[in-house]
């Protein structure tokens, strides 16, 4: 059942489900920012944010969802800045007018992990849509986060490539969780099936079970994030001042470094690319 945009307040307000630490008496002054679960899932968003804060006295409250339902959010005005990570939707929606500018801030990959027995040989392939292909002729184990992510957008797009339809298949051994990246990969663990991650997620999960990584290197793997401010003209509410605030210092030489510096077991899980001056 799809929600009103009053519904939607209330999530943006109430379900934040990653904020930045401090009690709630400090939080005078604060933004929403609709993101991916992958930038909260990872640790980024808590490892950088009380940097801000620190810095400039802003709260950032931050919903952790799908791209998708992101985009949503911020369309009906319940959020000062979009966080995520499909261009071609940011980019419809800077042309449709909900969103000032598209700036990208920081880029991982996207990579298929599976069962570390590997039953259908995928494990080395360098062609992402061809390893798909492999998975779904065998017609093995696979878990999808059906949730119009990001992450889904680019699966569903790779399935094109391999010309094969997954949903067909649902149920059988096509498996949509309509869940985020970390449960979507519980779900692969516990089925030992094959699964698109991002990286990030990825180095941050805690129970891969017999999982690795299998696929990894296509240039069709690339997983760029932007940050978008929504408009003031759709919306007036939006804090715009405070959310630009935010988007200068993700893109400055101090956020970045910060991004680039956020690691797991020594591996780096975020590159920043903005274009610093």
């Amino acid at each position: 059942m799809k929600k009103s945009s009053a519904q939607w307040a209330v999530v943006a307000l109430v379900a934040v489900s990653a904020v930045v630490s401090g009690p709630a008496s400090a939080a005078d002054r604060f933004i929403t920012v609709a993101s991916t679960t992958s930038t909260a899932n990872s640790g980024l968003l808590d490892y950088i944010l009380p940097m801000f804060q620190q810095k400039t006295g802003i709260e950032v409250r931050v919903v952790a969802v799908g791209t998708g339902q992101a985009m949503r959010i911020a369309r009906n005005g319940d959020a000062d800045v979009l966080l995520v990570h499909h261009r071609p939707s940011e980019e419809a929606f800077v042309a449709d007018g909900f969103g000032v500018e598209r700036i990208e801030v920081m880029a991982n990959d996207f990579i298929i992990v599976g069962p570390a027995d590997d039953p259908v040989a995928v494990r080395g392939m360098k062609d992402a849509a061809a390893a798909l292909s492999r998975i779904a002729g065998a017609e093995a184990p696979f878990a999808s986060r059906g949730d119009d992510s990001g992450t889904h957008k680019k699966e569903l797009g790779l399935w094109k490539e391999a010309k094969v339809d997954p949903t067909a298949a649902s149920g059988t051994w096509y498996r949509e969780t309509g869940s985020g990246m970390g449960a979507t990969l519980n779900t692969a663990a516990a089925m030992n099936a094959y699964a698109l991650a991002d990286r990030g997620t990825w180095l941050s999960f805690a129970n891969p079970g017999e999982l690795t990584v299998l696929v990894k290197g296509d240039d069709r793997l690339l997983n760029p994030y932007a940050v978008i401010l929504v408009n003031r003209d759709k919306h007036p509410h939006v804090k715009a001042d405070d959310g630009q605030a935010f988007i200068d210092w993700l893109v400055s030489a101090e956020g970045q470094e910060a991004i680039g510096s956020f690691r797991i077991n020594g591996e780096r899980l975020f590159k920043p690319i903005a274009r610093t001056s």
